[in-house]
């Protein structure tokens, strides 16, 4: 079995963040439950052929991260890589490999099958018992669990507190005119309070993209607080990387609906349809003119007429309503974090011995101490490239990186060493510099 690629640690804590990120909200007398269902679940491991995670690991990643935060899930270096194990890492795959492919014969059985075909070496010690606990750790003793193949449970349910689960979901909207006078397709991107119907904030973008999408999450965290999960599709915008890491540090569980099954957001869908019947006829060609006159016009909507009327799904109760009654448990923003920092996406790069670095096909120069150096890069996705991007070192500030610019760098002075003539000193008409 082929060695797969090492992956970036942000990667790997992403994904063990992805692992416990719904065991945050739960009750302790839940939470056992749910490690035992997460272990016998399939995952795509960053770095690993390994599909299967044992649940005493998820507790061990709940635990840093509550200790910690994100970067406490991130891979710690081996000091051990010297030391025998009881299992070589490649071994445990080769095994499970095996398992996967025979999943009716006996621990005993498999290993014997192993030696047969000299996946191991002889000299390599397979005992029962380590094997065993081995196999029982990713799950793979375990018979099969639930209502049959081909049957899917789709129970209607509601949270009770407001906070408890927000829903996220893109409505394309009627054309508007951009700065220039053009008219553009907008797009609705909005939040919805699974609890309270309440809208956090929704607002149109000229697209769907994650620099698009961005800015509304952050007006609806800093409107109405940090949700303990945020249920989503599988668009690329809900798929990108910044959000990840965003709800990682906040501690937000992010849920992305199976293809193909998007029942499990009716409420945001329900509230779409709501605005191609109540909102987009009503609309006219003032509120067309622009993208911030169409949204001053969404917002007075949304907040005069949608929010104070009573709501079927609510009991006859307005979202305001429910929200004054559930929403006291909401957690807002801490007042000492920076969320300008914290929407800052971040890539890896070496830099090059012209002192240069690419992100996103442009390049950037940087301090020339970096050279030859791995440096991290934090930016906003949906800055303009002539903003300076923020650099760090091993961790620490090391400047800003900045658009390279080839015509300002021509003329500057660049020091020369001692001892060796330039062009300027073999300028004839120049008296000081013949050496007369």
């Amino acid at each position: 079995m082929s060695r797969k690629k090492k992956a970036d640690p942000m990667d790997v804590a992403l994904f063990r963040y992805s692992v416990i990120g719904g065991l945050l909200s739960e009750p302790r007398g839940k939470v056992e439950r749910q490690l035992r269902e997460l272990s016998r679940r399939k995952w795509e491991i960053p770095g690993s052929h390994r599909t299967r995670v044992a649940s005493g690991t998820i507790r061990g990643w709940l635990l840093a991260y509550l200790r910690g935060g994100l970067d406490a899930l991130r891979p710690k270096d081996r000091t051990d890589s010297r030391s025998p194990r009881s299992l070589d890492p490649e071994v445990v795959e080769i095994l499970i490999g095996l398992k996967r492919e025979l999943p009716r014969l006996s621990v005993r059985l498999l290993i014997a099958e192993a030696r047969a075909r000299e996946l191991v070496a002889p000299s390599v010690p397979l005992p029962h018992s380590t094997v065993y606990r081995m196999y029982k750790g990713e799950g793979l003793m375990d018979g099969p669990v639930g209502g049959g193949p081909g049957v899917v449970d789709r129970r209607r349910f509601a949270y009770e507190l407001a906070g408890e689960m927000w829903q996220s979901d893109v409505l394309h909207g009627p054309r508007v005119r951009d700065h220039r006078g053009h008219a553009r397709k907008a797009y609705l991107i909005a939040f919805l309070d699974d609890a309270t119907r309440v809208i956090p904030h929704a607002a149109f973008a000229f697209a769907e993209n994650t620099g698009a999408f961005l800015p509304v999450f952050r007006q609806a965290l800093e409107r109405r607080g940090v949700p303990k999960r945020l249920f989503v599709d599988n668009g690329s915008n809900y798929r990108s990387k910044i959000l990840e890491i965003i709800c990682a540090r906040l501690g937000i569980a992010l849920i992305h609906a199976k293809p193909y099954q998007p029942a499990g957001r009716g409420k945001i869908e329900r509230w779409l349809k709501t605005v191609r019947q109540q909102f987009l006829p009503r609309l006219t060609p003032e509120d067309l003119r622009s993208l911030d006159a169409l949204n001053a016009r969404l917002r007075e909507w949304i907040e005069g007429e949608y929010h104070r009327t009573g709501h079927h799904g609510l009991g006859g109760d307005t979202p305001l309503q429910r929200w004054a009654r559930h929403g006291g448990e909401v957690r807002h923003i801490d007042h000492g974090m920076n969320l300008d920092d914290l929407f800052l996406l971040e890539d890896r790069r070496t830099v090059r011995k012209d002192r240069t670095v690419s992100l996103h096909n442009r390049v950037y120069e940087v301090e020339p101490r970096l050279i030859g150096q791995s440096v991290t890069l934090r930016y906003d996705p949906a800055a303009p490239p002539s903003r300076p991007i923020r650099v760090l070192h091993e961790g620490r500030p090391a400047g800003v990186a900045t658009l390279l610019d080839l015509h300002a760098n021509a003329r500057v002075r660049r020091r020369e060493p001692k001892n060796t003539l330039s062009f300027r000193d073999l300028d004839p008409d120049n008296p000081d510099t013949t050496g007369n």
